[in-house]
């Protein structure tokens, strides 16, 4: 079996601990053996990316340009082979993984464009013979914990304007998808990238995460997470009055209209909530339905998800994989439990645990009908392959409903009246809006965040990436 290890300081180093990456699809079959680092190894990533920081914020672009495109190439030429990878340490289908993997490709060849797009600007003084310069500066070290379900695009989208703007990095993965991020520290060091730019470092949060964190030679830190654990991370970069960046949950609400085309928004509902087997902060966990369309809406849904197919993620035929493992399973049954006990809503299909060809975290997905916002289920998220909808009399009460909640990621709206979709874009109260579209699917070269509980600090990805990797200076010179 194949033993992996961090990377410290442009060298791979073993780490005091190994932890086995299982596949979720089938229990018994073990991805590979990944080093698990503790804080002395975190403190010595740190240290390397220090002493490589001055080097490394005045290399010339078109080096930064080549080493991102060459990293681009070969995602984009090993897409299969790292989508496959992904599919099976995490769950997604292959062509979710594929897909994803594309994604990664797609991100680094855009910050390789930008690193020759760098601008500032000369603006006049008000007073008489002064010229004024104003230029973005790397802020340093930025430390990186990056989350499980999403396992290339997340450190992707973190490392490569990282390096663009002249950053260097501690990145931690999460620790039930190492591979995806060892692959991608592995192709970035083979592409060139100057020792101690990018140092990986698996193991827990609460030992290499923290170690991150409370560390003084980190310059920024850029978390994508859970809510809970986000909190931490801001008060512990609060303590070094550092900058911080934060993408955690999301309670997303997709807002069906009597007037909507039903194979449209059936589509939109299927695919935003339950397929990655619901596991994305985007997912579409609340359809909001006007009375009109709300039964044949149902029915409809039923009907389609009854059509899909929960297997191996790397299975031909298989719509939606496995949860990721025992412990975010038990969390899913959990809620269902919750959904048709406290909350007193009606599963009107699915919910229960799946047996397959091989022994996995297989869940049948679950939809509630009958349910109000003020449901634990409504309110809370979940992170499976769990949606409830929510019937409601118009657009002004869907409208009020889809605002009611402490998440304020994506938030969707399916109907044929431009009245209302305009409307909707206007005063939904969410980072990122869908109009018949699902709230799950995003691209790489635009902001992504949100409001409220969801999102904190400067957005992520596209040229507003530059708001949070930079610091701007302003220079004053005698002319």
């Amino acid at each position: 079996m194949d033993t992996f290890s961090n990377l410290i300081g442009g060298e791979w180093t073993e780490g005091p601990g190994i932890t086995e990456n299982i596949n979720p699809s089938n229990t018994n079959d073990v991805i590979g053996r990944y080093a698990q680092g503790d804080a002395a190894q975190a403190n010595a990533a740190i240290a390397a990316a220090k002493a490589a920081a001055p080097s490394w914020a005045r290399t010339n672009v078109m080096v930064r340009h080549n080493i991102l495109k060459a990293a681009a190439a070969e995602i984009f030429a090993r897409a299969k082979e790292l989508g496959d990878l992904l599919a099976r340490e995490e769950g997604k289908t292959l062509a979710e993984g594929i897909g994803e993997a594309g994604r990664a490709g797609q991100i680094f060849d855009f910050f390789a464009g930008e690193c020759l797009r760098l601008a500032g600007e000369k603006v006049p003084s008000i007073r008489p013979g002064v010229e004024i310069e104003i230029t973005r500066e790397p802020m340093g070290v930025v430390g990186m914990i990056t989350p499980w379900n999403f396992p290339i695009a997340i450190p992707a989208w973190k490392i490569a304007p990282a390096l663009c703007y002249g950053n260097t990095i501690v990145i931690k993965p999460a620790e039930l998808v190492p591979g995806c991020a060892w692959a991608l520290a592995d192709i970035l060091k083979r592409a060139g990238l100057p020792d101690g730019v990018l140092n990986l470092v698996m193991g827990k949060g609460s030992v290499v995460g923290e170690a991150i964190l409370s560390s003084p030679d980190v310059d920024a830190v850029t978390f994508t997470g859970s809510v809970a654990t986000g909190k931490h991370v801001a008060m512990k970069c609060a303590e070094h009055m550092r900058k911080v960046q934060l993408e955690m949950g999301g309670k997303n609400p997709l807002v069906i209209l009597d007037d909507a085309d039903l194979d449209i928004a059936v589509d939109c509902a299927v695919n935003g909530a339950f397929f990655s087997t619901g596991q994305r902060c985007t997912a579409s966990s609340r359809l909001i339905v006007t009375e009109g369309i709300h039964d044949r809406f149902v029915e409809a849904t039923i009907a389609k998800l009854q059509s899909l197919s929960v297997d191996d993620a790397r299975k031909d035929g298989t719509h939606i994989g496995p949860v990721v493992d025992a412990k975010q399973l038990d969390t899913d049954m959990n809620y269902i439990e919750i959904g048709r006990g406290e909350d007193g809503a009606r599963l009107a299909w699915g919910g229960e645990r799946l047996n397959r060809a091989t022994p996995g975290f297989y869940l049948q997905p679950a939809l509630f009908t009958e349910t109000s916002n003020d449901m634990r289920i409504n309110r809370e998220e979940i992170f499976g392959p769990v949606a409830t909808v929510l019937r409601v009399k118009d657009y002004d009460e869907a409208l009020a409903v889809a605002n009611d909640t402490r998440f304020g990621l994506s938030s969707g709206i399916c109907t044929t009246s431009l009245k209302y979709a305009s409307h909707f874009k206007r005063n939904a109260e969410a980072g990122m809006v869908m109009v018949n579209l699902p709230t799950a699917g995003v691209d790489p070269h635009v902001p992504f965040g949100g409001r409220k509980g969801s999102s904190y600090g400067p957005r992520e990805q596209g040229r507003y990436a530059a708001e949070f990797y930079t610091t701007v200076k302003t220079a004053y010179q005698l002319a």
